[in-house]
């Protein structure tokens, strides 16, 4: 049963460790922790504190101590990552992911929330997917081992709730882009590929853009400033053990999404279609109506989100 909003306060001096502080997502978590106020935020990068490592996860737990626990850190990647790493994909993911939930749990965190993913959902779910798509039916084979290992996860927190009465929340986000996205065009995801893509078509001034697949299926892109306000709210506003969908609410074509970027990025060459290269679901639009009744939604644009991204990467990663 969904609760409502208990209107909880985080104490602006808990101590918040972010799991996976220097990526996509838990960069953004820090920067909109640290714009709220929060003052003792723990990170530790992967020299400090290997995630994988059982015995130096929970020393660190029980050294640190820390009240909230937002887990952020994963081995992610797109269609071609996942296709070649699945053993990867699925072992260093339930290890990490399995370290750090005992550990809160023996360490005893008040607050823990878990972030999925939406490739967690059937191929063929329901559109727009509801929360209750869960295993209900086959998952993408293009993703399934990260799939698998997210949903072990989530799993995994709904247990500790239900055997121990612990705070253990699961929210699942759609795709998502922002600044220190992974633009290695090997393992990246599509925005962020397609924007480097873009940029170098337009840097070689070449007259065409092969982009994977065949344009057709649709996509939702959530900026993760987006996320990391809807992580705040969902830790201050939510607390069941039931997953929660974050996304916009509206999704887009790879086509349009292809040429909404050449449009940002200013490559105005032609666009190709390499129908040999898988497409992955044929959508993946997100219901968030449970989130939207609690009273959040997204309020960056995708274009402004773009450009926005762009201007970073082009700051940060481009040559």
């Amino acid at each position: 049963m969904l609760k409502r909003p208990s209107d909880f306060i985080m104490d602006k001096l808990e101590k918040i460790f972010v799991a996976g502080h220097l990526g996509l997502v838990g960069s953004a978590l820090i920067r909109r922790f640290e714009a709220g106020g929060f003052g003792n935020l723990v990170k530790r990068d992967r020299s400090q504190l290997d995630l994988a490592d059982e015995q130096a996860v929970r020393n660190f737990f029980a050294q640190e101590k820390p009240a909230v626990v937002v887990f952020a850190a994963a081995k992610v990647g797109g269609i071609k990552a996942n296709t070649d790493f699945p053993v990867e994909f699925l072992l260093d993911n339930l290890r990490i992911q399995n370290n750090i939930i005992h550990a809160a749990h023996d360490s005893g965190v008040r607050k823990l929330l878990f972030l999925g993913s939406s490739c967690i959902y059937p191929k063929h779910a329901p559109q727009p997917i509801p929360e209750t798509a869960l295993l209900s039916g086959p998952l993408e084979p293009t993703n399934e081992a990260y799939a698998i290992a997210k949903i072990a996860g989530i799993k995994l927190c709904q247990a500790y709730a239900r055997e121990y009465g612990a705070n253990f929340v699961s929210a699942m986000p759609t795709n998502l882009y922002g600044p220190n996205d992974n633009f290695d065009l090997l393992s990246s995801h599509v925005l962020a590929a397609l924007l480097r893509k873009a940029h170098e078509a337009k840097t070689r001034k070449a007259r065409e853009l092969v982009v994977w697949g065949s344009g057709k299926p649709r996509r939702e892109f959530l900026h993760v400033d987006d996320l990391a306000s809807a992580c705040l709210f969902l830790l201050e506003k939510y607390d069941s053990a039931e997953i929660i969908n974050v996304g916009c609410g509206e999704d887009i074509s790879i086509r349009e999404l292809a040429e909404l970027i050449c449009d940002v990025v200013g490559f105005d060459g032609k666009l190709a279609w390499d129908a040999t290269k898988p497409d992955g679901m044929p959508r993946k639009l997100l219901d968030v109506t449970k989130l939207r009744d609690l009273g959040w939604r997204a309020t960056i644009p995708l274009r402004e989100g773009i450009a926005r991204t762009y201007d970073w990467f082009r700051a940060n990663c481009a040559q």
